[in-house]
């Protein structure tokens, strides 16, 4: 980088060839007018050229000190906007949120803007993974680009979890359980075929999502059918199969066949009548949503924030 001249005599420079006058850069930047004087001798001492003309009491811009002037106050300009940057990011504090997909677009984001309302200042990033739910949760970092941060980093990072809540190295905090229930648009249900009875289901396509697997450690099909007594009724394999539970719950929306979901995420769903879960027979698998954060960032104001405005969601949900 090349060498540059003391930044305050830039500054009184800048000033002088503004006001034309060294009395008046003098009064603007708080110092005497031989202080003026002096410092911009000494730059065009260093710079080797005049840039000013001295004529009597006043002063004008020599062809080199105009040729400057344009450029010198346009670095100022960008010199005062980065320091405005680093005055923002100092009072903004980022916040990553790791969440398994279904949570995040059906329970979290709907009330993502009252934390945002109350802590403005936190800056969110919300990043979703399948592998936030067990087994395989701790992996995954490696799908959103290595989110276990540490005290090194400015951000700070939290995970929520659908599993048995044992995270090594982990802050954890129960948020509440679930429970698989049967799902289906309100216009299958007096259908051709019918839904009126789980044994109707033989009709009727069932819609597999991996997700769902994961979250009741097997086959939820079958496990839901044998849960309502059908399941020597009602082939629990036939029907496509997708990867996450937002795909099935939305092809179950458009009429495409049933399927499961987690009860309480799905609930919103439920209220405005967008499905319905006709049955009540339920599996209720041994798992629950979890906060998680790294001991080394937990007592981080932007963390505490979060999980105490979490937690206080989540209550409501029990």
């Amino acid at each position: 980088m090349h060498r540059l001249p003391p930044l305050n005599a830039l500054r009184m420079f800048e000033s002088a060839a503004r006001h034309l006058s060294f009395k008046a850069a003098a009064v603007e930047l708080h110092v005497t007018q031989a202080a003026v004087s002096h410092r911009i001798r000494s730059l065009e001492e260093y710079l080797g050229v005049a840039l000013f003309e001295r004529a009597g009491r006043g002063v004008r811009l020599t062809e080199a000190g105009r040729a400057c002037l344009p450029k010198l106050r346009e670095g100022f300009e960008q010199l005062a906007a980065a320091l405005e940057t680093i005055r923002q990011k100092k009072d903004h504090i980022d916040l990553v949120i790791t969440s398994p997909p279904v949570f995040a677009a059906r329970w979290l984001l709907p009330r993502l803007p009252d934390f945002a309302k109350h802590q403005p200042k936190i800056a969110l990033h919300v990043f979703v993974s399948g592998k936030m739910v067990d087994p395989g949760t701790l992996e995954s970092a490696a799908s959103v680009g290595d989110l276990d941060l540490d005290l090194q980093r400015e951000s700070s990072g939290v995970e929520i979890h659908l599993g048995a809540g044992t995270y090594a190295g982990r802050r954890v905090d129960r948020l509440f359980g679930v429970a698989c229930a049967l799902v289906a648009s309100p216009a299958l249900l007096a259908g051709d075929p019918p839904l009126a009875q789980p044994r109707d289901l033989a009709r009727h396509v069932l819609l597999h999502d991996d997700a769902m697997d994961r979250a009741v450690g097997g086959d939820a099909w079958a496990m839901w059918l044998d849960a309502a007594g059908v399941a020597e009724q009602v082939d629990a394999s036939r029907g496509p199969r997708f990867s996450s539970n937002i795909l099935s719950l939305e092809a179950a929306a458009q009429k495409l066949g049933i399927a499961l979901a987690l009860k309480p995420l799905v609930n919103a769903d439920l209220a405005s009548g967008k499905l319905v879960a006709p049955f009540a027979a339920e599996v209720k698998p041994d798992v629950a949503y979890y906060l998680a954060c790294p001991e080394s960032l937990a007592e981080r104001p932007a963390v505490v924030s979060f999980r105490q405005w979490l937690l206080a969601q989540a209550a409501a949900e029990r």
